[in-house]
């Protein structure tokens, strides 16, 4: 049990954050300030030659930032202190709330409340990023990044008033964000029965990620920015255990299976794997020749502009419409198999425990889960950790890349790696053990479905063998 002091400690950082809201939002313009120079300077200059280094080269440099630190550890630090990075950091959402306070303040339309958005958003930016080679050059950061803040900015401008509607519905790593703050051990409490008792007198709250908070539960859609802070008295920032919202809080639904499933960890995984796969570079050869012996050549062409496909003659780094293809191909293919697997792994598990959850098991609405496919996104929500870690695992590797150029010795790395990567697989095994158990006490039928989504996980976990030995 945590001690009432440590409890008392962390409700006065919630009230420290809403009482320093101005030095806030000083700071968020001064982390905007360094991500547009750090878009526009690389973008602007000519492209690093070989020689070029972290402490030389500002477009290395940036490269370094976002790819080498700003995202692999933004990554991170979600399970850690909750989507605080979103609420006090993140420069995108300090412009699309400034946009929206000076903006039209349009009512937020239908087709943007979409529940689909959060896994296509993050499909297409993924896949995207991959054709134009995001990690490697500054005028596809640019494209990526960049116009990712326009948009955040026009809608912030369209929709809203002094809100972060971007954020809440249209963020390509919204979703991300979303699952992987269920884990923090942190939560912004509310009481339901403070919240009822009378109260002379409320200053409004401007909760930016519109979110009901008389109804708030779990950290999933919190930006933890502070604001609400002692709110009503009611609202206090609270430690808590890192099981308490999947277990008890999270009913999962369909896009969140399918964005942890078939996204973070079918998907981002041919992401990560396409450039060092062997397979890949088979598969190219075979359908050029195929090509070739029957005289067609226009695949073969290098000639997309640079926001389609990567194109960079002057470095000899250009990819044809068959590399485009290719690369569609295997990171659908990975999502195909890799997702695959690991959505028939939860479908068996389910299938063996009972139809009727346990008492207590309860979607949003407070309805009882009863529905199989209800089952199965409740026990996709246990496979965060490993999701998670896998996205981290794909992130860092572009981070010891750019070390081994500057020299940094990396030997360690895959011990590290695999250590993080078991014990995610541990995490997300003793989840499904528990969520088996909110539906069946027989040890036989619990321990069954935890083997089955641990036999799914097996092509996700080969995955990371070959890229980091094999490949």
């Amino acid at each position: 049990m945590l001690s009432q002091s440590f409890r008392t400690a962390a409700a006065h950082t919630g009230d420290f954050l809403r009482d320093h809201q101005p030095a806030i939002r000083r700071m968020q313009w001064c982390i905007v300030a360094v991500y547009i120079a750090l878009l526009a300077i690389p973008a602007a200059m000519p492209l690093p030659g070989r020689t070029a280094s972290i402490f030389n080269n500002l477009t290395i440099l940036a490269q370094f930032v976002f790819w080498g630190i700003w995202w692999p550890f933004v990554l991170v630090s979600i399970p850690l202190f909750g989507r605080a990075w979103c609420g006090l950091f993140c420069p995108e959402g300090t412009l699309t709330e400034w946009a929206s306070r000076h903006g039209r303040g349009r009512s937020i339309p239908r087709w943007m409340r979409w529940g689909g958005w959060p896994f296509v958003a993050f499909s297409l930016t993924t896949i995207y990023g991959q054709l134009v080679s995001v990690y490697q050059y500054p005028w596809a950061v640019a494209a990526v990044l960049g116009g990712s803040s326009v948009a955040a900015m026009v809608v912030g401008w369209l929709y809203g008033r002094d809100k972060r509607v971007w954020c809440r519905y249209l963020c390509p790593v919204n979703g991300v964000f979303n699952l992987l703050a269920r884990l923090a051990p942190w939560h912004y409490r509310v009481d339901a029965a403070a919240w009822r008792a009378p109260v002379r007198r409320t200053e409004s709250i401007n909760c930016a990620p519109l979110l009901p908070l008389r109804n708030m539960q779990g950290a999933a859609e919190c930006h933890m920015c502070g604001r609400c802070s002692d709110y009503r008295g009611a609202i206090a920032l609270t430690p808590r255990s890192p099981e308490t919202e999947i277990v008890r809080v999270a009913a999962g639904s369909g896009w969140q299976t399918a964005l942890i499933v078939f996204g973070l960890m079918g998907l981002a995984v041919g992401a990560f794997l396409w450039s060092a796969s062997p397979w890949f570079v088979s598969i190219k050869q075979s359908a050029a020749a195929w090509l070739v012996a029957r005289d067609i050549y226009w695949p073969l062409a290098d000639n997309a502009p640079w926001f389609i496909l990567t194109h960079y003659p002057d470095v000899n780094d250009s990819f044809s419409w068959l590399d485009g293809a290719v690369i569609l191909l295997f990171i659908g293919g990975a999502a195909v198999v890799v997702g695959g697997a690991v959505f028939c792994g939860l479908w068996l598990a389910d299938r063996l425990l009972p139809t009727v959850e346990a008492p207590g098991v309860r979607d949003a609405g407070g309805q009882l889960l009863r529905s199989r496919l209800a089952g199965v996104h409740k026990l996709a929500q246990g496979l965060i950790p490993a999701a998670g870690v896998g996205v981290f695992l794909g992130l860092s590797a572009t981070t010891l890349t750019l070390l081994q150029h500057e020299g940094v010795p990396t030997g360690w790395a895959n011990a590290v790696r695999f250590t993080l990567l078991a014990l995610a697989l541990a995490w997300s095994l003793r989840f499904e053990w528990r969520l088996a158990g909110l539906r069946t006490l027989q040890p036989l039928r619990r321990l069954g479905a935890v083997a089955l989504v641990a036999g799914g996980l097996l092509p996700f976990s080969w995955a990371w063998v070959l890229f980091f030995v094999r490949w």
